[in-house]
């Protein structure tokens, strides 16, 4: 099994359309992080945990699974990294990979250290932004093969056809 770490913030941080839309509106920066994050899973495969900084929020961690991604944020005066750095060392074993995404030189470098694999926040861009384009190749590729009719239809004709497939009068 593959499980794929992400520093949320980080991840923000250095994405372009993320970035800007941070300054503004930071709620909706994480959302499309964690929306784009479930189109990962759903094309890898992987396992996906997004880890939060609980900026200056007093009070416990809080975890939530949205769209098959777990989604953390950490415990007051409690860093993303202390956080990622737990989980790799909880979830690593023989089965298990463990890749984590953040840009911080010093957490990769102890990350590696622990068995787990770096991906930078620019690499993660870079393999997301394939993977949409493959996604938006194989949806394409979805619908040329939809079958056309051999017979020219008027719209009316097609409309009352469907009606009697599906049973309707």
């Amino acid at each position: 099994m593959d499980i794929l770490l992400v520093d949320g913030y980080n991840v923000i941080g250095a994405w372009p359309e993320l970035r800007a839309k941070k300054d503004t509106d930071l709620a909706s920066a994480r959302e499309i992080l964690i929306d784009k994050m479930a189109e990962y899973k759903a094309y890898t495969g992987f396992r996906v945990i997004i880890v939060f900084d609980a900026h200056l929020v007093k009070g416990i961690e809080k975890k939530l699974t949205k769209h098959q991604v777990d989604v953390i944020y950490t415990r007051e005066n409690e860093t993303a990294d202390e956080r990622i750095e737990k989980l790799a060392k909880e979830l690593i074993n023989r089965r298990t990979r463990i890749h984590v995404a953040t840009s911080d030189f010093t957490e990769q470098t102890t990350i590696f250290s622990q068995g787990a694999l770096r991906k930078s926040a620019r690499e993660l861009l870079t393999e997301m932004r394939e993977i949409e384009r493959n996604i938006s190749k194989n949806v394409q590729k979805s619908v040329e093969k939809k079958p056309r009719s051999t017979i020219p239809l008027s719209d009316d004709i097609a409309k009352t056809f469907e009606k009697w497939r599906r049973g309707e009068r």
